[in-house]
């Protein structure tokens, strides 16, 4: 017999999905209000504030610093939480905070193109889905960014490489999460790019940037490499 649901579990079901909607449209709400002093396109320019984006900065950096030292899924092993003083990271720079239009893809899910395959640190495969291009300028030069979204969730996923790897940064690349805003939008900032968790413990699988995200510039901000002695900025 099949599993029909009650009216009253009908019901509870509805008011819950109605209840996780609204909850959600109020987060999105409040995180578009740190969107407003950021122009459309190209880096912030003057006059304008960027406290709010920097702050939401600031409190990003210290929750992945709680993770790092506490959480059960911590990279760190359990000598090295002990001993973690924070990661370190370039100070936050507006001139790399890019806000605008994805221009998104129209795949059909049996188009092979549909999917993104990544080769991982491990020699094995990740799949992600093709999102689209974001545009940008970093000092008069202009920049495609493919972007992907996970196949569990609805959060955009920007791999990449640039000129600092190796160096200041992972030699493997960096990672950058984003929301997608109303209007198919996104802010692409830069301050927020992270390691991936390999580079702190091999064990971890992790996805390689692929050709079409390597930058040609150095990009002074995000997480960073921590020099020896150094204390985590």
């Amino acid at each position: 017999m099949a599993d029909l649901l009650s009216p009253s579990r009908s019901f509870r079901m509805k008011f819950g999905m109605r209840k996780e909607i609204k909850e959600r449209l109020q987060w999105m709400a409040t995180f578009l209000l740190v969107l407003i002093a950021i122009p459309l396109l190209g880096a912030p320019t003057e006059p304008f504030s960027l406290a709010e984006q920097e702050s939401r900065v600031a409190e990003w950096r210290k929750e992945r610093d709680q993770f790092f030292k506490s959480h059960e899924r911590s990279p760190l092993t359990a000598k090295e939480k002990r001993a973690f003083k924070g990661l370190s990271y370039f100070p936050f720079n507006p001139k790399y905070v890019f806000f605008g239009e994805i221009k998104r893809y129209n795949f059909n899910i049996n188009n092979p193109k549909y999917y993104a395959t990544f080769l991982t640190n491990k020699g094995t495969h990740k799949r992600y889905i093709r999102y689209g291009q974001f545009r940008f300028t970093l000092d008069g030069k202009n920049y495609v960014m493919e972007i992907y979204r996970s196949i569990l969730s609805d959060m955009l996923f920007i791999p990449f490489k640039d000129k600092t790897n190796g160096k200041d940064t992972y030699e493997g690349g960096r990672y950058i999460d984003a929301e997608i805003l109303s209007g198919y939008r996104m802010v692409l900032d830069f301050n927020m790019a992270y390691f991936p968790s390999c580079a702190y413990n091999e064990k971890f699988v992790c996805a390689l940037p692929p050709r079409e995200n390597f930058l040609d510039v150095e990009i002074l901000a995000g997480e960073k490499m921590r020099r020896p002695s150094a204390t985590p900025d």
